[in-house]
């Protein structure tokens, strides 16, 4: 059995398991003192009244359609990419994730009430990774079109920047203006940034899955917040490896098939670093999940 084998395996016997609350063991830290501020807010920016904050203050809620395809790039390439703390999984070296997801969010408020602010796209890679010897998921890349689902990002460690994201809609109508979800189905997805494109796949649903592919392993993220201090600029105030935790993560209707995956070079950008050198399964689920917080490895 290839490398590559092994991990689609590892990853369809893992599904949701992996990524749910208590996956991976590690020790917490103690909570720090409350600070005492008379603005609002959990995010910035704070205010008077605390409702015009970019992140609200946890649970947060998500529900999206994802089209995905897994890939290979050189593995050199993947490990030039891990942090200090992960190293290459030797069962799967340079094998991963891209995943483009159509995204509705809600707090406690009903959020999802305003889809102008609830509603956004967002794409990310995964590649393979272990910590401490256990299979995780790094995430490198990660681009959202909505300022508000940024923030929640550095929050959580993920590396947000703004881009345009888009992918192929199925309507519950049949229509020569959109694809079955089903056998045959078709669906592409398109990421941009700063008016040059980044990445574009498609993908052919071919048969039904359990679960989404790419949620065998828990998320590790970097949360990184330098200092604008001179002489501290090399000692940031925040640098920690943080697993993501997702409360009572389902799937739903999810399809597999054949896909195909592109990274383009462009200024100020490293994705097509770690550009496919193959390109392995696409996919097409729906997924949700809530967060309420995060494991400090």
């Amino acid at each position: 059995m290839s490398a590559g084998e092994v991990g689609r395996r590892g990853v369809l016997a893992g599904g949701l398991a992996a990524v749910a609350a208590g996956a991976m063991s590690a020790p917490a830290l103690a909570d720090d003192a409350p600070v005492t501020e008379r603005l609002k807010g959990y995010t910035y920016p704070l205010t008077a009244r605390g409702v015009a904050n970019l992140a609200p203050t946890p649970p947060w809620h998500y529900v999206g359609d994802v089209v995905g395809v897994e890939f290979w790039t050189r593995p050199d390439a993947a490990a030039a990419s891990l942090p200090t703390g992960l190293d290459p999984d030797p069962t799967s070296s340079g094998h991963g994730y891209a995943l483009f997801i159509d995204w509705q969010f809600s707090a406690s408020d009903n959020e999802y009430l305003d889809p102008v602010r609830s509603q956004y796209s967002e794409f990310l890679v995964l590649l393979d990774a272990v910590h401490n010897g256990s299979p995780v998921a790094w995430c490198p890349f990660i681009y959202v079109d909505n300022d508000e689902a940024l923030a929640r990002g550095w929050v959580q460690g993920f590396p947000k920047k703004i881009g345009a994201i888009h992918q192929t809609r199925a309507f519950g109508v049949p229509s020569q203006a959109g694809p079955v979800v089903g056998p045959g189905g078709r669906f592409g997805a398109t990421l941009s940034s700063n008016g040059r494109q980044l990445a574009q796949a498609q993908v052919t649903l071919e048969q039904t899955a359990p679960t989404i592919p790419a949620l065998g392993r828990p998320i590790v993220n970097l949360r990184h917040f330098p200092r604008l201090t001179k002489g501290q600029y090399d000692n940031p105030a925040v640098h920690e490896l943080t697993q993501s935790v997702l409360d009572t993560p389902q799937v739903a209707g999810t399809w597999t098939g054949t896909g195909d995956l592109s990274f383009f070079p462009a200024p100020a950008e490293e994705l097509a670093d770690i550009g496919p050198v193959r390109s392995g399964a696409g996919f097409r689920g729906s997924l949700s999940y809530s967060v309420t917080d995060l494991i400090i490895l």
